[in-house]
Formats: structure tokens, C-alpha cells, sequence
């Protein structure tokens, strides 16, 4: 089932970076940008983080809380973290749960191999847990341009 502008954002229920539960439902009564990456300390995933870091005053002033998705582990997450100061938490979706559930688990391709692996989505999800938007075309280098 494809997700699209005006559902229900699923709910969801996985492990941060330092091993707390955190649930979607968790946030209702916020917004919420809840991006999804392929690789913790990877190029276009540091550039993208780093964005979101250093626009994180603006994000927070429209009202936003960032929940970053991949499948690398708790300890990845954490190290990333501290390695590029990042201010918001990062879900490790190990299992791939939220990713199914948000259709990001993906078929992909490189250098003619093909292969699953997260496609890099943004859904941005409102008070009332509804997806108000979603980007499929990430400019990683200005990402927040993209959400605001």
C-alpha cells in the first residue's frame, strides 16, 4: 500500500540511539519531519544530517521535530551523532518496520546491480498524525529549503 498527502501517518514503535522506545503517537500534538536515509556517516547522508543541523533553530521555530529512519544499528546512530553534533534522534529500524510500513524499503540499483535498500524519502506528518507532504526528490545539501 502506498502512503500519499492527507493519510494517516502508520504508527510505529522502534529503538532510538540510546536504546529508549519511541513511538509516532508518541508526538501527537506535533510535526513532525520524518526522514529516511540509507546510511549513517555516508556522503549524501552527512550532507543531508548536517542540514538539518544547522538549520535545526529554524525547523524547531515552525514548529518541527526531526526523527531520522535508517537501518543501522543503535551504536552506528550514536556515533554519528556525536561525530556531527546532531541535535534530534535517529531510529534504528533494524528490522525494517517503519520502512515497511512507509514503502521505503525499496529495489535499487547501482552499476547495473540491483539490490533493497532504503530510498531516500521525507514525509513531513502534522498535529493530528496526517502526512502533509512528501518528498521523494531530496536535495540533500538543502533539505530544509525543501521542508520550510
Amino acid at each position: 500500500m502506498e502512503l500519499k498527502e492527507g493519510d494517516q501517518a502508520p504508527d510505529f514503535e522502534v529503538n532510538d540511539q540510546n536504546g529508549s522506545t519511541v513511538k509516532l503517537s508518541d508526538y501527537k500534538g506535533k510535526k513532525v519531519v520524518l526522514y529516511f536515509y540509507p546510511k549513517d556517516s555516508t556522503p549524501g547522508c552527512t550532507a543531508e544530517a548536517c542540514n538539518l543541523r544547522d538549520n535545526y533553530e529554524a525547523l524547531q521555530a515552525a514548529g518541527y521535530e526531526i526523527l531520522g529512519v535508517s537501518t543501522d544499528s543503535e551504536k552506528s546512530h550514536l556515533k554519528f551523532i556525536e561525530k556531527q553534533e546532531l541535535p534530534f534522534t535517529l531510529l534504528a529500524d533494524t528490522e525494517k518496520q517503519i520502512h515497511e510500513k512507509y514503502g521505503t524499503w525499496v529495489e535499487k540499483q547501482m552499476y547495473g546491480r540491483k539490490y533493497m535498500g532504503t530510498a531516500r524519502v521525507t514525509f513531513l506528518i502534522d498535529e493530528e498524525g496526517k502526512i502533509e507532504k512528501i518528498i521523494n526528490k531530496v536535495k540533500t545539501k538543502d533539505h530544509t529549503a525543501q521542508i520550510l
